[in-house]
């Protein structure tokens, strides 16, 4: 087993940072953000030492941007520094991409590392979560994401250990949704609540193996693990395939209309 200890980083005040960044987007693009939040490891709660920062927001601009007849770019996306990753989606890009229940935007809302939210956001944009969220469209996200785990990364002798909780999140979401059928919750915490008994020390071993270590180490291949991640996937794809759906409570479109006229009362 290899570990690679993390390389020791200046300590920098990142929510200070990320506020910062955040405020001079603002000013730069003339837009105002609406909500940013963590968005990876941090958030699900396995981070490395040396995790980055995947920080994602939601913008929208002044009113004369919505105005024209062609529709302008409506995603910021920003080189990756060692430390930060910063990208955003437009508001009307946001709520379409809700309506469509795009499994990304709904972890974004449930992030436990909020950096910036506009008063009464996410409050006003809960309700419509579960009523949006679409059982077969969610499955067939984490069951893309499980696919490279159990088909590419995780045959070798050792494994890196990063990808083997992004197979293990995956699963569990699928999991999740094939047995619960609801909205699952973005953290790993109660995702591993589905994970078998005799598998949960293991997963306690790895948590305390990547708290220690950085990005880039690699472990024995945890057979038993990736054995459950096999079945999860095929036990999912099975779910997917037999016609798993979810009736949708109501339409959404007058709700998101009304909401998306909402958030842009203040630049009006």
């Amino acid at each position: 087993m290899e570990i690679t200890r993390p390389t020791p980083r200046p300590v920098a005040p990142m929510p200070a940072r990320i506020a910062a960044a955040l405020l001079a987007l603002e000013a730069e693009q003339g837009i105002r953000i609406l909500y940013a939040c963590e968005s990876g490891s941090r958030a699900w709660g396995f981070p490395s030492p040396d995790s980055d920062y995947d920080v994602r927001f939601i913008y929208c601009h002044p009113t004369a941007w919505y105005l024209r007849l062609d529709e302008g770019p409506d995603t910021l996306n920003f080189p990756v520094d060692d430390e930060l990753d910063l990208a955003g989606w437009e508001l009307r890009k946001t709520l379409r991409l809700l309506r469509s229940s795009n499994a990304a935007l709904f972890e974004w809302l449930q992030s436990p590392i909020v950096y910036h939210e506009a008063p009464g956001v996410r409050a006003q944009l809960a309700p419509l979560l579960p009523p949006a969220f679409n059982l077969k469209a969610g499955l067939h996200h984490y069951l893309g994401q499980l696919r490279r785990g159990v088909e590419e990364e995780l045959l070798g002798e050792e494994v890196r250990l990063k990808r083997l909780f992004y197979a293990l999140r995956s699963a569990l979401v699928a999991r999740w949704i094939r047995e619960r059928q609801t909205l699952p919750p973005m953290e790993f915490a109660p995702l591993r609540e589905l994970l078998p008994a005799d598998l949960q020390d293991v997963a306690n071993d790895l948590l305390a193996q990547k708290a220690a270590s950085n990005e880039k180490t690699v472990v024995p291949r945890p057979a038993a693990l990736v054995t459950f991640l096999t079945a999860e996937f095929a036990a999912g794809q099975a779910a997917r395939d037999g016609g798993l759906a979810m009736a949708r409570k109501a339409s959404l479109h007058e709700a998101l209309d009304a909401l998306f006229q909402q958030l842009l009362l203040p630049v009006l």
